[in-house]
């Protein structure tokens, strides 16, 4: 009963939301305004999407918490660990929406973000790490700290540069719950969670709204503690290797991104428009395929993991067909 009432009310919050957003947007500075070159949609377009989600992830928890229902919400400290760390990357993102801070800035203050959770809750850092294909742990011992950082400031920006057309980034953040629902790792909070992706997923579709950097890090923040949490707390966690072949075509175009823009003396974090989901888009000339085809993309590698694949081989055969459709979309390009 108290897990029905609670889905009825973050319904009825979102539904009323949905409902009345235009009003609610016009209360809000946060507009994100086209400028021809990277931004290229028609009229500006409320930037709030990472708000929503922070408002629905305080209430989540918030409630789980109060109506004490068994196995819904993250142990110990963790709830506290998600609030904040979300809290802090999406404030780094809203200040790169209004303000737009140069990619060296934002680097710092996403891993200024990371060192400060860790400092005061130190239970997050992970002792070691277990691939499918070898037998020992991996104990990082004094390393765990660097580790950490590097994982959630690498997965920050990956998945921001996944972002930039509409529902890939809402498509993929689903993907991943319903990973989480089905392992069964607080299956609760993340159907509630779902609630509220679902209705950014229409206004968004409606290009009424963007996630903007600041939903995107607060994404990154909630996926990456997810991981953290599941690894530690659950006997049928998800194993390292595993975890990257979920998050493997965010990450592998994050890196010939990263590649690619060295090569021509750029910032590895400066936007442009070469990422997978713009070249897609340029070829398909529509930008619902694009999301159709980035999505399985995504989905064909954890459905081979179900067929019980060597990691390994799945990395190595979505290597190929990442590479071979790169360079079949830029030879037609």
């Amino acid at each position: 009963m108290k897990v029905i009432f609670l889905s009825l009310f973050i319904f009825l919050f979102n539904f009323i939301i949905y409902l009345r957003f235009e009003n609610i947007a016009e209360n809000f500075i946060f507009f994100d305004k086209p400028d021809g070159k990277l931004k290229k949609h028609k009229k500006p377009v409320s930037l709030i999407g990472g708000l929503i989600i922070l408002i629905n992830l305080y209430l989540v928890i918030f409630f789980l918490k109060i109506l004490n229902i068994d196995n819904a919400i993250f142990s110990d400290n963790f709830a506290y660990i998600v609030l904040i760390l979300g809290s802090l990357f999406f404030i780094v993102g809203l200040i790169d929406d209004l303000k737009n801070l140069s990619p060296n800035t934002k680097l710092i203050l996403i891993i200024f973000s990371i060192i400060l959770i860790l400092l005061f809750y130190p239970e997050m850092k992970l002792k070691y790490i277990k691939l499918t294909f070898l037998e020992k742990y991996y104990y990082f011992n004094n390393y765990s700290f660097i580790f950490m950082i590097l994982s959630f400031a690498l997965l920050a920006n990956a998945i921001n540069m996944f972002d930039g057309i509409n529902l890939q980034l809402l498509g993929f953040t689903v993907f991943v719950f319903i990973i989480f629902i089905v392992k069964g790792f607080i299956p609760i909070f993340f159907i509630l969670m779902l609630i509220c992706m679902f209705f950014l997923g229409l206004l968004n579709y409606q290009n009424k709204i963007f996630l903007g950097d600041g939903g995107c890090y607060l994404i990154s923040s909630i996926i990456g503690c997810s991981f953290i949490y599941q690894y530690k707390y659950f006997e049928n966690f998800l194993f390292g290797d595993e975890i990257f072949i979920i998050l493997i075509v965010p990450a592998i175009d994050m890196l010939r991104l990263f590649i690619y823009r060295i090569i021509n003396q750029k910032h590895p974090f400066k936007g442009d428009l070469n990422h997978l989901h713009h070249i897609l888009d340029r070829y398909t000339k529509s930008k619902t395929l694009t999301v159709l085809i980035t999505i399985s993309m995504c989905i064909f590698p954890t459905i081979l993991m179900i067929f019980k694949m060597e990691t390994y081989y799945i990395l190595i055969l979505n290597l190929i067909i990442y590479i071979s459709l790169i360079s079949y979309l830029g030879y037609k390009n």
